[in-house]
């Protein structure tokens, strides 16, 4: 990155005299001496585990690079995950780093390349715009780095003579290490799921951030984005980033399950979907859904439909216990749905008929499933085998999302005309215990009668 950026924009002096007098006369950073980090313990842990899963390779593992997103500007840079996961750095890595660890001998040894500091005697200190100090600020040094996160540190430009001595290295291109990294992070440690909490408490005051915004979201051409950007001002404010496109859907738009655009007026009598999560310095996100009544309060078909879904929540909160199959957290949710679907008379058979696997009549009102894992990606262990994940048993120290819903598009004929336009969503994430289970996002309001208070609540010294 940088080697192909336009030189259009502006010249940069080269000669002699100029780089002698932008070079000279620099008082040297006043920086307090590193320490390790918390989170480097658990990612030596993590690393530990790996090493000894491929003992006798030598396993490579990117950051990646910036990501361009039009000609010379990129986007905020996120490193990949993997690397976040083994080495704990985060959202200050320094783009194009690697993580090698070398399993080839009984001790396993560990490397990380980055770009170290340029001198003030090169021009990249000051002609690089991709990496130049008075571009885009001073680099870790190598010694910083490597007594925060407790791996042996090297310039990254010795990387290509060092991989001369090892033979072929695994990367994220194999299939057995993808998925191994992908499995390792069912199961979250202490520091973990202290991240987690973290990220749900940030995401549970944007909120209330939201809630606050409802008014002048109503006086808006564009209220979905009044909605949207309430809340990423709080993930920004207190954490590095949104942990995914946040949705903030009003009225019929609730219904487009993955509906970012955000560009929609909302109504005063508008349902307003918001699926939204903060994403840490450390990147672990949280993901969580309320479904709001932009006037505070719900009409009776609005109460139905919410109080419908609550419903399903609360059996799939029951099922959620070690030693369950994942599965069945979305069985005990999505069995409520095909009853109340039934109830109103929006499917042709019982409830009973409608689970059989050959109809899932219901599944036209709710087509995606109840859970995913969460952690570092909002979708988290993607990569993990099916028997794994979805047939996996639920133990203690596993972190996912329960969030069943009901969606009655305005067009759908088979809905009675008062519940078109309608879509509701209850998100929690949740932590598996010894016994049972934590709602990690219990502080936000989940029935009819909380929700219309906690608006009501957070309304109190907003200005007209």
């Amino acid at each position: 990155m940088g080697k192909n950026r336009p030189t259009n924009r502006s010249r940069t002096p080269q000669g002699k005299t100029f780089m002698e007098f932008i070079g000279s006369n620099w008082a040297d950073a006043q920086t307090q001496a590193p320490t390790a980090w918390d989170v480097a313990p658990f990612a030596a842990a993590r690393r530990a585990k790996l090493a000894e899963a491929f003992a006798g390779k030598v396993i490579v593992i990117p950051a990646g690079g910036m990501q361009t997103r039009a000609n010379d500007t990129e986007y905020r840079f996120r490193p990949s995950t993997d690397f976040t996961y083994l080495t704990g750095w985060g959202s200050v890595t320094v783009p194009d780093s690697v993580l090698v660890i070398d399993a080839r001998k009984k001790k396993p040894a560990e490397r990380l390349y980055l770009r170290p500091t340029a001198g003030k005697e090169t021009d990249e200190f000051f002609a690089n715009p991709a990496i130049g100090e008075f571009w885009v600020g001073p680099r870790p040094t190598l010694s910083d780095i490597e007594a925060q996160l407790g791996i042996k540190t090297y310039d990254l430009a010795k990387l290509e003579k060092h991989q001369a001595d090892w033979p072929k290295p695994l990367t994220l291109k194999n299939e057995k290490l993808a998925v191994y990294l992908s499995e390792m992070r069912f199961i979250k440690d202490t520091y973990e799921i202290d991240q987690m909490r973290q990220a749900v408490a940030i995401t549970t005051s944007g909120f209330a951030d939201v809630a606050r915004a409802m008014p002048k979201a109503i006086r808006s051409e564009r209220g979905e984005r009044v909605v949207e950007t309430a809340f990423f001002s709080r993930a920004r404010q207190e954490g590095y980033d949104l942990g995914y496109e946040t949705i903030a859907a009003s009225g019929a738009h609730a219904c487009i399950l993955h509906w970012t655009r955000n560009d929609g007026r909302v109504l005063e009598s508008d349902l307003v979907l918001v699926d939204a999560g903060c994403e840490l310095d450390s990147l672990y996100t949280a993901d969580i859904t309320r479904t709001i009544p932009a006037s505070g309060k719900f009409s009776a078909e609005q109460k139905w439909v919410y109080e419908a879904v609550l419903e399903a929540s609360d059996a799939a909160f029951a099922a959620a216990k070690p030693g369950v199959k994942f599965r069945e957290v979305h069985n005990a949710a999505i069995a409520v749905i095909a009853r109340k679907v039934a109830e109103l008379g929006l499917i042709p058979v019982t409830a009973e008929e409608a689970l059989n696997e050959d109809n899932q009549h219901h599944r036209r009102y709710m087509v995606h499933g109840t859970s995913h894992h969460l952690g570092l990606d909002v979708h988290d262990c993607a990569k993990a085998r099916r028997d794994h994940y979805q047939d996996g048993v639920l133990q203690p120290g596993m972190v996912f999302t329960i969030e069943p819903g009901l969606y009655f598009h305005a067009n759908d004929l088979l809905v009675p005309e008062g519940y078109r336009g309608m879509g509701v969503r209850i998100e929690d994430d949740v932590l598996v215990t010894e016994d049972g289970c934590e709602n990690l996002s219990k502080a936000l309001p989940r029935t009819v009668a909380e929700v219309e208070a906690w608006y009501q609540e957070c309304q109190l010294g907003v200005a007209g």
